[in-house]
């Protein structure tokens, strides 16, 4: 959960103050895990009026060991009842032989195509025109009942920028993801930033193109010369921001169908990319749904980069259809996923910046990286509707006051984190928005060789970015997928929901 909340000390502005919803409880434990002590209390009460004390001993150690279960937990925060529940999912994912994926004609795909798998199999793509005669491709998600739309952007990029200017920016990013919150039936935003390396061919044809033959022989001698040379080293960095709307209306209203979303979306379209413009996301356009399936065909298989640029380089359009953007093969495993040419791996972020940042501290993470064939990281936001955003900070310094409270001497922690909620409240009630948000970073390499120094890259990274990452166990698939710009809302997948496991 973050504000925009912004501090200038000496010159030098600074963000922070993210905190992460809590709730009141006893021993480390949230409102349903202390209202779970308190029932395993009176049953062993009850055990022990009507049986005899071993019964009620015996029934004591049992939901003890559970509790103890729930208040151990690790540096990402992440309980040993958690843990232990990811492992025999897993399990039983492996043993359903679940985790792989094969599709084409002679896979176990449906039609014989080659489909999206996991939380993508079921996605429609369709195009259609906002109201400046600009196609856009729309998704829909049968299963979570949400429409997105994808833009692509051209940041301008910081460097040779003045600092007032770039302040500016983040201002303006803070105000647009505020405005999100407005935005009617919003769901979810994202934010993909991908680093790839650069085959050349756009270079190759400019130079060809705009080559005059009869130029000096020494010019045209040093252009083919930085031709050959000039993709040794080189990447390229490409924006996306995806956009996920309700299909219903309001709640308990009958899902809209895709000729009534787009014609809605369409009217929207222009007003939202001429707001990311002014956040210094350079010229904001929706893709089409041809360059839909290129990025996501790519991320699958990152030998089809070449091709599709060669493809390009020849004045011709690779024909893609949504059931071709798939993987031939992939296979997940604990720590890693397997997909055609490429092994990747994702990490979740688990705790946020703690104190405060200035407005690079992710630079180092969206560059690219030597170690790293293929990056993407992606920034999850979900903005929350101002009529429930002032009872959730509110809730959230009720659990700070009882935290704080709760002990005559109480720690420095959480007297900190007392301040903190009071600050929010304050924010959100003189205008700020709050959003939650989530980082995902997937690192690709082509040579299996290299996947542990993209690891260890990935770490270190993450330090410099002061973000604590940790490897999506046991469910790279889903986490592969949700990085990519398809407006996936993984609150929309999950078996518990969010709001109880926060409360755990």
């Amino acid at each position: 959960m973050a504000t925009a909340d912004t501090t200038s000390r000496r010159g030098v502005r600074t963000y922070g103050n993210w905190r992460q919803p809590t709730s009141p409880g006893l021993l480390g434990l949230g409102t349903v895990g202390t209202g779970l002590m308190f029932v395993a209390l009176l049953i062993v009460i009850v055990v022990l009026m009507t049986t005899n004390i071993l019964n009620a001993f015996i029934t004591a150690a049992v939901f003890g060991g559970l509790i103890l279960l729930l208040t151990i937990r690790d540096g990402d925060g992440r309980s040993v009842l958690s843990r232990t529940a990811n492992r025999v999912a897993w399990t039983s994912t492996k043993r359903r032989k679940a985790n792989i994926y094969r599709s084409g004609p002679l896979g176990r795909a449906d039609w014989g195509t080659n489909q999206l798998p996991g939380l993508g199999a079921q996605t429609q793509l369709s195009e259609h025109e906002d109201s400046y005669a600009r196609p856009f491709a729309m998704i829909y998600s049968p299963h979570a009942k949400t429409y997105s739309i994808v833009i692509g952007t051209e940041p301008d990029g910081a460097a040779l920028v003045d600092q007032e200017q770039v302040d500016l920016w983040v201002a303006d990013w803070g105000h647009w993801l505020r405005n999100l919150g407005d935005e009617p039936n919003m769901e979810a935003a994202a934010v993909t930033i991908e680093t790839a390396p650069d085959s050349g061919r756009r270079l190759r044809r400019e130079v060809e193109t705009n080559t005059d033959p009869d130029g000096p022989d020494f010019a045209k001698a040093m252009l083919g010369e930085v031709v050959l040379s000039y993709p040794a080293g080189s990447s390229t960095v490409k924006a996306y921001v995806s956009l996920t709307f309700a299909a219903a209306p309001r709640k308990g209203a009958k899902p809209r169908k895709p000729d009534e979303m787009a014609r809605e979306l369409a009217a929207r379209l222009p007003g939202l990319t001429a707001g990311l413009q002014a956040t210094g996301a350079g010229a904001a356009h929706p893709l089409s749904a041809q360059e839909l399936c290129e990025t996501i065909r790519v991320a699958y298989d990152p030998a089809a980069a070449t091709l599709i640029d060669d493809a390009h380089a020849d004045g011709d359009v690779p024909d893609l259809r949504w059931g071709d953007v798939g993987p031939t093969a992939a296979q997940a495993g604990w720590d890693g996923y397997r997909h055609d040419s490429a092994k990747s791996v994702t990490w979740a972020m688990t705790q946020a910046p703690r104190g405060l940042v200035q407005s690079g501290v992710l630079a180092r993470l969206l560059a690219p990286h030597r170690d790293i064939a293929r990056k993407r990281v992606t920034l999850l936001y979900k903005p929350i509707d101002p009529a429930r955003a002032a009872s959730l900070v509110q809730s959230d310094v009720r659990a700070a006051e009882f935290k704080a409270t709760s002990t005559r001497k109480p720690a420095a922690r959480d007297s900190l984190a007392l301040r903190s909620a009071q600050a929010t409240e304050s924010e959100e009630a003189s205008g700020a928005g709050l959003v939650n948000f989530g980082i995902l970073v997937t690192a690709t390499v082509i040579d299996p060789a290299k996947e542990a120094d993209a690891r260890a890259a990935v770490d270190n990274l993450g330090a410099t970015a002061r973000l604590r990452l940790r490897p999506v166990y046991g469910s790279q698939d889903s986490a592969f997928a949700a990085a990519l710009p398809l407006g996936l809302v993984l609150t929309k997948h999950v078996a518990v929901p969010a709001a109880l496991r926060e409360r755990v």
